[in-house]
């Protein structure tokens, strides 16, 4: 152990590949198929311009996706909210990673409006994070049953 340096820099993008490489081949070992994310998005455009979107990552293990969606972005410009359209952007979200097999969907968020939007569209708190933001309010986890088995 004399002989290792342990430094603080950055990876290179060959020992990303490396550090991946061996997650892959520890999965293999022990017997689960490589894991994978595929990114979902659905966009708001008005004269060909973006207004909102929402998107996340369907997680698949080999060809299979698992019961798993991570939204990480559900967006709508400042002037058109409250109208509707953020429901119906996680709506379409919803509905298309349903039908990919998808059971659950969870994201991260936080503010009061931002909770009472999810609440209610059946999402529930699973985690929190105190003092996450400069303000110290938190980051929440949210999740949903979207498929019930």
């Amino acid at each position: 152990m004399n002989d290792i340096n342990i430094v603080n820099r950055e990876l290179t993008s060959e020992e990303i590949e490396l550090v991946n490489s061996g997650f892959d081949d520890l999965s293999i070992e022990e017997g689960i198929d490589i894991e994978s994310t595929e990114r979902i998005s659905f966009v708001a455009l008005k004269d060909n311009r973006l207004i909102g979107c929402s998107s996340g990552l369907a997680h698949k293990n080999g060809e299979t996706y698992s019961g798993w969606f991570y939204l990480t972005d559900l967006f709508v410009e400042k002037e058109y909210r409250d109208q509707g359209l953020g429901s119906n952007l996680l709506k379409e979200l919803e509905k298309k990673i349903r039908a990919l097999g998808a059971q659950n969907i969870w994201l991260w968020t936080s503010g009061a409006s931002t909770l009472r939007f999810y609440d209610r569209h059946g999402y529930k708190p699973f985690t929190e994070m105190e003092n996450w933001y400069s303000d110290g309010s938190s980051r929440i986890g949210l999740r949903k049953k979207i498929i019930e088995l």
